[in-house]
């Protein structure tokens, strides 16, 4: 038996999502990213004596909004607590965050292992989804041995997304995260930049022979990269396993992931609960959220990803793997549907071919997001248009778009007229030039009837050459073989 297959892997998940509120999530300080060190720091932020937080009606319309989109319960009263802890970038000395009741409870995610034919679904519990402010940021760097303190970040509006244990490797917790990210970003609540600290994850991660009681968990903080995410998960497990295997007993730590080495280190002994001395913050009022307020937030929703893909799938025709893709962000999804209303319902599929194919390549490339992208839906759609009524081919219609990336006319017409693309198919003008070509390749016409089937493609090749790529290559193909009473 392979050494791992001996041993089960247990892995939950706890996000921070940072919320896109405008101001803090109890006082009125910008929460913009990149500005001078304390230049977003109001007296609450910084917890000067009489001061008192004020719930950002907006942070809880984002916590609806996620509680909605992963079919959760979402508590009609939920209590603000203070977690008691001391670090310097701390100024209260405790954060406010959710403990016995938080706003959101329950529901899952459905996420796909693996990509095309080979892909699994699973199905993800969430335990909850609580609302909470921010620390600061210590900086260690350029401060001669000291450590300075940045307080913009605290105070800044975070949803903590805490998964049940259900995942069992490296594979599914990122296909969960990636899920999550995606999802956040499509109902509008979190940019999911990671570099900039926007979407942070935490990985709890324990290991145990199949059928035995759960292990003990050791926490990896603060994971801000997918890539990350998977090293340091697989390091972990390789290392839980060998501390038990050599007699060694696994301690409840809280540990980091150093990229340099690819290895964890124990930062602390991990606390538990009842370490942060939880109670009820006295001067914040319960949360109270009405059935009618949660039908407003719903209201203005987007459809939901899974609602998406089906509708794909059944109003367009397009397979699970095309339904998936096209899906993959909220822009990406618009983009195609927008590009469908203009070259019509029956050309979606080579609609979806060239958004995920030639758009994503040049997108790719190039470093921009699909709303950026130089040709717009109703130019591609103008491009699909001639492709399905032959007025030009696949080949001659890379050309047109690469014409209209550069920014060479408006629409696809426009430039198939200017640079006299439009595709000849007209039978008795390619035909003249296949008799032209056959005369002129009488080798290959022996090699072909010879049995030689790429003598023949040689043959398609030089009529295309001839008509600069302006035939219909499959009257082309036809024609020809009809000359060659093939």
């Amino acid at each position: 038996m392979h050494r791992e297959a001996q041993w089960e892997v247990v892995i939950g998940l706890e996000t921070h999502a940072q919320l896109r509120t405008q101001s803090k999530i109890f006082s009125g300080a910008p929460t913009a990213f990149g500005a001078a060190p304390n230049g977003q720091a109001c007296a609450v932020d910084i917890a000067l004596p009489g001061v008192l937080p004020v719930l950002n009606r907006e942070a809880v319309v984002c916590a609806i909004k996620f509680g909605l989109a992963v079919g959760a319960q979402i508590a009609p009263r939920s209590i603000f607590a203070r977690k008691n802890y001391f670090y310097p970038d701390l100024p209260k000395g405790y954060q406010i965050s959710q403990f016995e009741i938080p706003v959101v409870s329950g529901g899952g995610l459905r996420i796909q292992i693996g990509q095309g034919d080979r892909s699994v679904e699973k199905y993800v519990n969430l335990t909850r989804a609580h609302l909470e402010e921010d620390a600061g940021k210590s900086l260690h760097e350029d401060f001669h041995g000291k450590t300075g303190i940045d307080l913009n970040r605290a105070g800044t509006p975070l949803l903590e997304i805490v998964s049940e244990p259900d995942m069992r490797s490296s594979a599914e917790a990122v296909a969960y995260a990636k899920a999550l990210h995606a999802l956040v970003q499509w109902i509008g609540i979190c940019d999911g930049n990671m570099q900039e600290g926007s979407f942070r994850c935490d990985a709890n991660v324990s290991v145990r022979r199949p059928g035995e009681p759960l292990g003990t968990r050791r926490e990896i903080k603060n994971l801000n990269s997918f890539r990350f995410m998977q090293q340091a998960i697989d390091y972990e497990i390789q290392w839980q396993i060998n501390e038990i295997e050599e007699g060694r007993t696994i301690q409840q730590a809280t540990v980091l992931f150093d990229p340099d080495t690819g290895e964890t280190r124990s930062m602390r002994s991990k606390e538990d609960a009842q370490d942060y001395r939880y109670f009820p913050d006295p001067d914040l009022l319960p949360l109270e959220i009405k059935a009618d307020w949660i039908a407003e937030v719903k209201a203005g929703m987007p459809e939901l990803p899974e609602a998406m893909k089906a509708r794909f799938e059944a109003d367009y025709g397009l397979s699970a793997y095309d339904a998936v893709a096209l899906t993959a962000t909220l822009d990406t999804a618009r983009y195609f549907e927008q590009t469908v209303a203009v070259a019509g319902t029956g050309s979606a599929k080579p609609c979806a071919n060239w958004v995920m194919g030639e758009v994503a390549a040049r997108l790719n490339k190039e470093g921009l997001d699909i709303t950026a992208s130089p040709v717009s839906p109703r130019q591609l759609g103008g491009v699909v248009v001639r492709i399905v009524d032959n007025t030009i081919s696949n080949k001659i219609a890379r050309d047109v778009f690469e014409a209209l990336w550069n920014g060479e006319g408006t629409d696809a017409d426009g430039v198939i007229e200017a640079k006299g693309l439009k595709q000849i198919t007209d039978s008795g003008a390619i035909e003249k030039i296949i008799d032209e070509v056959l005369a002129a390749n009488q080798k290959s016409v022996e090699e072909f009837r010879a049995g030689k089937e790429k003598a023949f493609n040689a043959l398609v090749g030089q009529a295309m050459k001839a008509t600069k790529g302006k035939a219909n290559p499959q009257q082309v193909n036809d024609l020809l073989r009809a000359k060659l009473g093939a």
